[in-house]
């Protein structure tokens, strides 16, 4: 197939996470709450990790858009809400690495672009990693 006929894709952040953080800021706060008992201190320390899963959140809803690829590269999400253009010249290797331990299997998509190496996980990208990842390789006009 002809790289260059691929129309652009994107994979983004399941729906349902960005949710499921702010369900569990508001969790913490009202835990915080209820076993407080007037200490300042453990409502305070609850109120910090509820305003940082819910930023982490907010950067799920604000930029929900993890990995675009069409035929000129690849974009990927950098920092909270940034974006950085790796040109198909710039991808040195795209990887699926698999690790087990303990019973249990941990998958990552590696991008190498030489100076720097994206990461992507199962929730970042709400679609098989095997799958993006040859969904890559189809769209990178030299095959690794």
């Amino acid at each position: 197939m002809n790289p260059q006929s691929l129309p652009a894709r994107q994979w983004r952040v399941p729906a349902v996470l960005p949710v499921a953080k702010l369900v569990g800021a508001v969790v913490l706060v009202a835990l915080g709450l209820l076993f407080a008992d007037g200490d300042r201190v453990q409502l305070a320390l609850a109120g910090l990790a509820a305003a940082g899963l819910a930023g982490w959140a907010l950067r799920d809803l604000v930029a929900p858009v993890r990995l675009t690829v069409d035929a000129e590269g690849i974009t990927v999400r950098e920092g909270f809400v940034g974006r950085r253009r790796l040109p198909w010249s710039a991808v040195e290797a795209i990887q699926l690495e698999r690790r087990t331990r303990r019973g249990l299997t941990a998958e990552t998509l590696e991008i190498d672009a030489g100076e720097s190496l994206h990461l992507f996980g199962r929730y970042d990208l709400d679609a098989p990693l095997d799958e993006v990842a040859e969904a890559l390789r189809e769209a990178h006009p030299v095959a690794d």
